[in-house]
């Protein structure tokens, strides 16, 4: 009885180191800016201010608003855009399969009738849209993610529907609208803040692609929104595990040891 429980214990062991794998990541963090990624309109790093707290990620996140957004910034194109802001990451590469996992926290002064909208699409090398990873834009009754009136969006965010934590606007990069609220006669629908929601796609192809986070006013340029967003990473599932030679000839010496073992008993 001894025997077999050190044999099972044995056995384990050396099944588990040769096994075991490990998945490489690529993470993109913000405590020294953004280096390498492309700025339109206003961009930046912030550490916990107001409303939107330390990312999950902890440290400093990165950050679009419509305050002192550019004019050329089209969104979606729906018509009615006024001025925005956009940051797109340096070209990075991934393998078919490769896990995307993120952060973001969408902030609007803006009332439903003057829906301004976030989003965060997956481009390619030549900036044609791959990927549209999530939106937020509110509706009267707060609900904002995925916002209502864009197209569908192709990765998981959780929670799957987020409405508005309403009346709570404070965060400097708005600029003179923090703390405010359009339409105040109207109970504030439609401002507010979202939280951190957490967004997760995986790369059906291999190739190069780039991030882009932006946020644009819409049917006006007043009332400014915000996107903040963190904790980047892009992961490669652990790999199939195929034991080395050296490891083949490990275990076979184990297994030569529990034979000798079990003829002692």
């Amino acid at each position: 009885m001894k025997t077999n429980k050190i044999l099972s214990i044995l056995t384990l062991a050396l099944f588990s180191a040769l096994f075991v794998g490990e998945a490489a990541a690529t993470e993109f963090h913000f405590e020294s800016g953004f280096p390498g990624w492309t700025k339109a309109g206003s961009a930046g790093t912030k550490g916990a201010d107001g409303v939107v707290d330390a990312s999950p990620d902890g440290g400093k996140y990165a950050y679009v608003t419509t305050e002192g957004g550019a004019t050329t910034i089209d969104g979606f194109g729906f018509g009615g855009e006024y001025n925005g802001s956009t940051l797109r990451s340096s070209v990075f590469s991934v393998d078919a399969g490769d896990e995307l996992q993120f952060f973001f926290n969408y902030v609007t002064t803006d009332a439903a009738g003057y829906s301004d909208y976030a989003w965060a699409r997956l481009l390619d090398a030549s900036l044609n849209q791959v990927a549209i990873l999530f939106t937020a834009r509110t509706t009267p009754e707060g609900n904002t993610v995925p916002g209502f009136g864009m197209p569908d969006i192709d990765a998981t965010v959780t929670p799957g529907e987020v409405p508005l934590i309403r009346n709570r606007t404070e965060w400097s990069v708005l600029g003179s609208h923090s703390g405010a609220c359009y339409d105040e006669e109207e109970e504030k629908l439609g401002c507010g803040y979202t939280g951190w929601i957490q967004v997760d796609y995986s790369f059906a192809d291999a190739g190069d692609y780039i991030l882009e986070f932006g946020v644009v006013n819409w049917d006006d340029d007043k009332f400014n929104s915000g996107l903040a967003f963190d904790g980047i990473t892009i992961s490669s599932p652990a790999p199939n595990p195929v034991p080395e030679p050296t490891s083949l000839a490990l275990l076979g010496l184990g297994l030569m040891g529990f034979g000798a073992l079990r003829r002692r008993e």
